[in-house]
């Protein structure tokens, strides 16, 4: 198998950090999205929407989205379990998960592609829909806030894929000008989570 990514977005990031707990490694060709090397015909043939990461399988086929390479892989690799081993604790993560990328997750890019213009050249820039998201992401925040109030993970009491996407989405915010680690559970939990080998300094 082959991956194609660009290991400082946080949609690549999230596989890095799934690959790393599950001991995976995998041929890898970073994309730089910031020169647009992801919308070449090349790359548009291994995924026509034109985002990383891309699994390409052994079969040939080609697998975009980072969770469905993330179950992909689950599959080839049980433990450690990072999707659930029950049909309720899936559920719960697959909750906290979906929460993370709607929530927070697309109002952070919302906010950074459209505060910065990083990708002017490529798509329609709208500065307030930018300070609109990136209200919306404060405002989220508080929920996951109130959520690790109680609880050490963000689906429960272990680590899972929940946490990859919480953290990877926290870190990219801050990394971009937004700070979402203003309160104390949120901080407690991303310095937590970001110190296991997976994530790297």
């Amino acid at each position: 198998m082959h991956l194609y990514t660009f290991s400082a977005s946080p949609n690549g990031k999230r596989v890095e950090v799934f690959l790393k707990e599950k001991n995976i490694q995998l041929e890898t060709t970073e994309i730089d999205i910031m020169a647009g090397e992801n919308l070449s015909d090349d790359f548009r043939s291994r995924n026509p929407m034109a985002r990383i990461p891309v699994l390409k399988l052994d079969s040939g086929e080609m697998l975009a989205e980072s969770i469905a390479i993330c179950r992909f892989l689950e599959g080839l690799e049980a433990e450690p379990n990072l999707f659930g081993l029950d049909s309720k604790e899936q559920a719960l993560i697959e909750m906290w998960n979906r929460r993370a990328e709607i929530n927070l997750f697309l109002r952070v890019a919302d906010a950074f592609r459209n505060n910065s213009g990083v990708f002017k050249d490529r798509e329609v820039v709208c500065p307030e829909w930018g300070a609109i998201s990136a209200d919306a992401a404060r405002e989220a925040a508080l929920i996951f806030e109130q959520q690790l109030s109680d609880s050490e993970f963000i689906a429960g009491d272990r680590y899972t894929i929940a946490d990859i996407t919480l953290t990877c989405c926290l870190t990219f915010a801050r990394n971009t000008g937004l700070d979402l680690l203003e309160t104390q559970h949120l901080a407690d939990y991303h310095e937590r989570v970001r110190s296991r080998p997976s994530f790297g300094k």
